[in-house]
């Protein structure tokens, strides 16, 4: 396979994620996977990674940040892990993509507590 046709392939796989993610239970089944796997693997990019997924497929950070009264450049740093958000922030973020948080109880008790560290 040459490199267009493997370019080719890859865009219509974002594409038809982004298209996918569009509908509102979809990007929650997408973020409720990659929050679990962050809970497990303590790998946040992958986490970012995947709201990032569903910002674009819901307007972009531009419109986000419209929404939030967040600054691009603030959301952007925190999508690209430059910094930790503040728990408003991220709590805006989550909302602003038509999420709220729930807390519910644990299986098992946490052996350990995932610490982030830049």
């Amino acid at each position: 396979m040459n490199k267009e046709a493997v370019l080719k392939c890859t865009k219509s796989y974002e594409e038809s994620l982004l298209r996918h993610l569009k509908d509102q239970e979809l990007a929650q089944a997408y973020l409720e996977v990659a929050l679990e796997s962050y809970e497990q693997d303590g790998y946040i990019e992958a986490l970012l990674l995947a709201m990032k997924d569903v910002i674009e497929a819901q307007g972009g950070i531009g419109e986000l940040a419209n929404r939030t009264k967040i600054s691009r450049e603030h959301i952007n740093d925190i999508l690209t892990n430059k910094h930790n958000p503040r728990l408003d922030n991220w709590l805006n973020i989550i909302s602003a993509l038509g999420f709220r948080v729930r807390l519910e109880p644990l299986e098992k008790p946490v052996e350990h507590i995932l610490v982030y560290e830049k």
